[in-house]
């Protein structure tokens, strides 16, 4: 199977962000987005979905993160709507449920073409992980929903850690997003009524 890996760079007068994702990888990355504890979720969005990523972001920093974790989102939505491409033959909808010690983290996927995006649940008590905006947890997925044009759901069952809500959530999306994006060889075309997503 021909692999699917996408290339993208986003340069605008806050961020310069380049990225190759491969759907089809076993989990290796490169990451630097000059935010420690952004580069640790990153990195175990790639590792727990078996994507290979290269990620450098380089952003006004000086202002807070907010930029940089924001258009890393729409670089990564970007990447995956390429990667799919016309979606034949994949299954489309993914979702997982994942413990994180006292945190359970519920996530689920289509691949339909509509953005959507949803988080609800227990709050991210928490303002900071390390040198991380815990609100950008929300940007970062509303971002990556709206640019992949993927309905994206969050349901935070129970948590009281930051640092083990967070990183469910970004663990529990790759496993969705790496079912939605497995093929399945009895999906001869694309999984709609409508011929096309």
């Amino acid at each position: 199977m021909e692999k699917r890996v996408a290339q993208v760079h986003r340069k605008t007068g806050e961020t310069d962000i380049s990225m190759e994702l491969n759907l089809d990888g076993s989990g290796k990355a490169e990451l630097s987005t000059g935010i420690g504890f952004f580069d640790h979720m990153m990195d175990a969005f790639t590792r727990h979905g078996l994507f290979d990523m290269t990620l450098k972001a380089e952003g006004d920093l000086h202002v807070d993160g907010h930029h940089t974790v924001e258009d890393t989102g729409i670089v990564l939505g970007q990447a995956i709507r390429e990667t799919v491409g016309d979606k034949k033959g994949i299954k489309r909808y993914g979702f997982f449920v994942l413990p994180m010690d006292e945190a359970l983290i519920l996530c689920a996927v289509d691949l339909c073409g509509r953005p959507y995006f949803v988080m609800e649940g227990a709050p991210i008590q928490a303002p900071m992980v390390g040198d991380f905006d815990t609100e950008l947890v929300r940007e970062f997925f509303y971002s990556v929903s709206y640019s992949a044009a993927m309905n994206l759901h969050f349901r935070i069952l129970s948590g009281t850690n930051a640092h083990h809500i967070i990183e469910g959530m970004f663990k529990c999306f790759s496993k969705a997003l790496d079912m939605a994006t497995q093929k399945e060889e009895r999906i001869t075309d694309v999984l709609s009524t409508k011929g096309s997503l």
